[in-house]
């Protein structure tokens, strides 16, 4: 019993302590009054100091990958005067079926020595194709034209500007590379009718010349056969015209000789 009624004190005592505690929340409404809560981060703390506003460095590289980036190979300016000739080696065909724009490439198969600089071996000459025609009739041969643009010395780009002087042991005039003109050639083809029938009319009338009884009938072989020669001779022209020239084919790895036009600076 003195047990119980000293637990029912102890609550009576705890119960006035907590009732009587009263919470004084007018300094938080001040706070709130005078200062946005929502600013408070931004505007109101003090700014970090520099050293933790900087960021974190990098781990460095080796310093050996670094050495190895920094040192490249010295580039070598060299320069291609004007007129310089440079013997090339074709890695395409060459013919007159290629349309115009046609990409064409050669190389150097040796190291050359131009004016003013040195071109290595291998080194590439892109160009392309500027115009070109199959064989036309009057005996007109096939034709393409080639524009050199363009050299590549150890992947280094340059334009260039030269144009083709010699195909496979062969001279090339205003950078035409002309199929044959066969105008005389097939004038001559044309006449062999006429030249045939002349020969075997010529034997046949010195045959008949020998033998007494036909002697008289020896001319008329040789006029039959000196007119057909002669109207053959005269039509023969004609015929030509509507004849076709040769065509333009050479072969992948040919000998060309391009010639440089402007004087051309070139890293190597």
């Amino acid at each position: 019993m003195e047990r119980f009624c000293f637990l029912i004190i102890i609550f009576i005592i705890t119960a006035n302590v907590v009732l009587s505690i009263d919470l004084d929340t007018s300094v938080d409404d001040e706070i709130r009054k005078n200062y946005n809560s929502n600013q408070l981060v931004d505007e109101l703390l003090p700014e970090l100091p520099k050293i933790l506003q900087q960021p974190r460095e990098e781990a460095k590289p080796d310093t050996a990958e670094v050495i190895s980036k920094q040192i490249t190979p010295p580039r070598y300016r060299g320069i291609i005067k004007s007129g310089t000739k440079i013997p090339v080696v074709s890695e395409t065909k060459i013919s007159d079926t290629l349309r115009k724009g046609t990409k064409v490439t050669f190389h150097c198969k040796n190291q050359v020595y131009a004016k003013g600089a040195v071109i290595p071996a291998w080194s590439k000459f892109y160009g392309e194709v500027e115009e070109s025609h199959s064989p036309q009739l009057s005996c007109n041969g096939g034709l393409v034209v080639l524009k050199v643009n363009s050299i590549v010395v150890n992947k280094n780009v340059t334009p260039l500007d030269a144009y083709i002087t010699r195909a496979d042991d062969k001279k090339i005039f205003f950078n035409n590379i002309k199929g044959k003109r066969t105008y005389w050639k097939t004038l001559w083809a044309k006449t062999g009718f006429g030249r045939n029938l002349f020969d075997r009319m010529l034997t046949l009338t010195a045959k008949l010349g020998k033998d007494g009884s036909t002697i008289i009938l020896s001319p008329f072989p040789f006029c039959y056969g000196t007119v057909v020669l002669g109207l053959n001779t005269l039509t023969s022209p004609l015929f030509a015209l509507f004849s076709k020239g040769g065509s333009v084919s050479i072969p992948a790895g040919t000998e060309f000789v391009i010639k440089v036009r402007e004087d051309t600076g070139f890293y190597y």
